[in-house]
């Protein structure tokens, strides 16, 4: 659903008193957090979707690769899964809903967790997902409300996702052109989680379906701070902003741009169309974006290339001026 629409809804559900929730829809984060001991927190996300690549096997570690990033955005580890499919009951063969879920259940091995029960309905378009619970230290939380003013900002996986598996969709490229993407996507954010919560960072979130923009967007709002992207800086994959100026970008990354434009994101004078876009682009099992100390950026620049995440980039930084400038 478009963010609009979305906090239109949450804003209906009655307020939450329980001192045991220690994270809730308020802040739009990426998880719930629940404290069941002193020392002990539970993270709990649910995330499903229609499929974006042909071959079941891949959607099925995408999706699972996309749930367990909420998990990591927080700062915890995942501990369990529970898968969710809907999948037609003709005209499918069901060896495409098992190679679905073999898939999700491999990613979930990696990591080091078992899928240990679900629920599938009938439906005439297939979709998968799962729901993780995961546990953190109450006191370890990383959430998306807390960054501060100076902060730098770092984003770990290149931008464009929505833009290339739209296109390839559309047969605009071949499965060579997304195999990168399709790479990333299936790379969980175990490594570039571990890596900021020894570093020690003020804030994260993952990049998903509201695009860049729209998750630093939530950043910023919850901690009442405002952000400055050096958009030469954002990583992209190779040919987003070709096929995004011929007309590529999904419907998602349509409506996540209007919103941007709508909540005054600035963009400087010249920003094309087409980076306009990928800024916004809907993204699935994106990277961390993360909130850091100034003088902690580069020792976690450093941990991040060390611990594999060679694609993180420094793009930004939080700043006391309310609002999101892209220059």
């Amino acid at each position: 659903m478009d963010a609009p629409v979305l906090a239109q809804v949450l804003r209906a559900l009655p307020p939450i008193d329980d001192p045991n929730v220690l994270v809730a829809t308020s802040t739009a984060d990426d998880a719930g957090v629940y404290r069941i001991a002193p020392d002990v927190a539970l993270v709990q996300t649910v995330d499903f979707f229609t499929p974006i690549v042909d071959d079941p096997g891949t959607f099925g570690r995408i999706a699972a690769a996309n749930a367990l990033s909420d998990v990591y955005a927080m700062g915890g580890r995942p501990v369990t899964a529970l898968a969710i499919a809907a999948f037609p009951d003709e005209g499918v063969d069901m060896s495409v809903l098992a190679a679905i879920l073999a898939g999700g259940a491999q990613k979930a091995k990696e990591a080091g967790i078992s899928v240990i029960g679900g629920h599938t309905v009938k439906d005439s378009e297939p979709k998968y997902g799962l729901a993780v619970t995961g546990i953190v230290h109450p006191d370890r939380i990383v959430r998306n409300s807390t960054a501060r003013t100076g902060d730098v900002l770092v984003l770990t996986k290149p931008l464009g996702t929505g833009i290339l598996t739209t296109a390839r969709r559309s047969d605009r490229i071949d499965d060579a052109a997304l195999s990168a993407a399709v790479t990333s996507m299936e790379t969980l954010n175990k490594a570039a989680s571990e890596t900021m919560v020894r570093i020690g960072v003020d804030a994260a979130t993952d990049i998903t379906g509201f695009g860049l923009l729209g998750h630093l967007r939530e950043m910023t709002d919850g901690s009442g701070l405002g952000a400055e992207v050096d958009a030469a800086s954002v990583p992209l994959f190779a040919g987003v902003l070709e096929l995004a100026r011929s007309g590529s970008a999904p419907g998602g990354t349509k409506a996540n741009l209007r919103a941007a434009l709508a909540a005054g994101v600035s963009f400087a004078a010249g920003t094309s169309d087409e980076l306009q876009l990928a800024l916004c682009d809907a993204q699935t099992s994106g990277g961390l974006l993360i909130a850091v100390p100034a003088q902690r950026s580069d020792a976690l620049l450093a941990a991040l290339q060390a611990a594999g995440v060679t694609e993180a980039r420094r793009i930004g930084r939080i700043t006391a001026q309310r609002g999101i400038r892209v220059l």
